[in-house]
């Protein structure tokens, strides 16, 4: 609940669940024990006694070793498996092609760790407990269906499953960003970028609206703020006098994600998650302290610091929102209603109206502008819109603003708002004066391809690498064959 959101979902919570769900398909291979791995494609296992012990029977295919590790040849069915599994037709899919991005990521995973990236396992493990919870949600809490689902014995075992899975995931990922983490384009190479493009394979860009918000909260009376105060007060000394703080979570925390966990949260120092204020109580306790309550955005906390591992902090909240009451929530309405008036009959523009008196911080000094989060420009491309906020802007004119919207707000309490489009673009060819951050955005894209590419290049030379079998006859665009 406290981590900063952007205004829109790049995905909905459902495509977001399912790839997820997905990623359960494949099991990622163990680390090989041996450093220099032999070239049998066979591997022996223990028979029953009624079986000849000496006879080897080939369980699975190594198809290839990347440096300590191994690609088997059920690798590449399982990839198959997952795409299905996510709706993707598979049909025009080479089997070389998927074999060749398994090489790449085991290539990541090996020079990860011996670049000594590190990855935090307790940052690992809870997202493994989020991802079981939301599992849970599409089993209505069952625990043995989801474990039937998955084919696991128990709990554990489809935890350290996922443990693997994400751990390597994540060690690629962090890989990846160290190569293009230095990455900077000038303008003159988006120009030059721009201009390499030949102008008969110019991208399209669809069409486009740019919209702007007003968002009006109920306010917070100030004996609401002090009673919300006094109550983690009372909180705080009944810990400090031997009552669980895990406890006193599950009965009185009104941060419903954290809850479940006993209100704990990773921290980490090089990578903020939480806002500010809360980051920096957090980093100022010892082990064991407990804080005095303040305020966020999102009301107001007390933190116990559990634990501290390296840059990571183990922390344990308690959050009260301060209550609101019906008489709040209706004079939130007629103000934004008498904004609407005031923007309707001329006194005021919309960007006006949102200066100087929208609720929302992140766009009120825009004029109530949202901003793209895949982008970060003001342009929101149609088809690739939240279909939330196109629902509720798709039938209005130029210039015309809808009727007040109520919807929760990050503190679970109502909001209001009101929305305007204050742009159309039609779909058409990129043009560079226009759409300078939409080709920046590519030719940054294309920079650090070439920069993943060149790395990729010059770290299979320098990479113990053993393809295998039949998979020597693919055609690779990387030099895996060192030919």
């Amino acid at each position: 609940m406290l981590l900063k959101t952007e205004h829109l979902r790049s995905l909905n919570k459902t495509t977001a669940l399912m790839l997820i769900l997905t990623m359960l398909m494949v099991t990622i291979q163990m680390r090989a024990q041996e450093k220099t791995p032999s070239d049998t494609t066979e591997v022996a296992e223990v028979l029953p006694p009624t079986q000849n012990p000496f006879k080897p029977v080939k369980l699975d295919g190594v198809a290839a070793v990347v440096g300590d590790f191994v690609v088997l040849d059920s690798d590449i069915d399982k990839e198959y498996a997952q795409l299905n599994a996510s709706g993707v037709s598979t049909e025009g899919i080479p089997r070389c092609q998927l074999f060749g991005k398994l090489l790449e990521d085991k290539l990541y995973i090996h020079h990860a760790i011996q670049d000594s990236i590190e990855v935090s396992d307790i940052e690992i493990r809870s997202r493994i407990d989020q991802q079981v919870a939301a599992f849970l949600q599409q089993t209505n809490g069952d625990m043995e269906k989801l474990l039937r689902l998955y084919n696991k014995e128990d709990e554990k075992s489809l935890k350290d499953e996922m443990f693997e899975i994400n751990k390597n995931g994540r060690m690629a990922a962090m890989m990846q960003q160290k190569i293009v983490e230095d990455i900077e384009i000038t303008p003159e190479e988006v120009r030059q970028f721009f201009n390499s493009i030949p102008k008969d394979s110019l991208p399209v860009f669809g069409t486009e609206l740019k919209v702007a918000q007003i968002v009006v909260e109920p306010k917070v009376t100030e004996k609401a703020k002090q009673d919300a105060i006094n109550r983690l007060k009372q909180i705080r000394e009944d810990i400090i006098n031997g009552s669980s703080f895990a406890t006193k979570v599950i009965l009185n925390s009104d941060d419903e994600a954290s809850k479940p966990k006993g209100g704990k949260y990773t921290l980490n120092r090089k990578r903020p998650q939480m806002v500010k204020e809360f980051r920096d109580v957090a980093f100022s306790l010892q082990e064991g302290e407990i804080s005095q309550p303040f305020e966020t955005e999102y009301g107001y906390h007390i933190i116990q610091l559990d634990e501290i591992r390296g840059q990571d902090y183990v922390v344990r909240h308690i959050l009260i929102i301060p209550e609101v009451t019906e008489d709040d929530i209706n004079k939130a309405k007629e103000r934004i209603t008498k904004i609407r008036e005031s923007i309707a009959n001329g006194s005021l523009t919309f960007s006006e109206a949102a200066k100087e008196s929208s609720d929302e911080k992140e766009t009120k000094h825009d004029g109530g502008q949202l901003r793209n989060p895949e982008t970060q420009d003001y342009s929101f491309e149609l088809t690739k819109m939240d279909p939330e906020l196109y629902s509720q802007i798709e039938n209005l004119k130029d210039e015309e603003v809808t009727q007040p919207l109520a919807e929760r707000g990050r503190t679970g309490d109502v909001k209001f708002k009101i929305l305007t489009v204050t742009d159309r673009f039609d779909q058409h060819t990129a043009d560079y004066a226009r759409d300078y951050i939409k080709i920046k955005q590519l030719a940054e894209n294309n920079k650090s391809f070439k920069a993943i590419e060149k790395w990729q290049d010059e770290k299979i030379v320098d990479t113990y690498i053993k393809v295998n079998g039949e998979h020597r006859k693919c055609t690779f665009s990387s030099n895996w064959l060192k030919q």
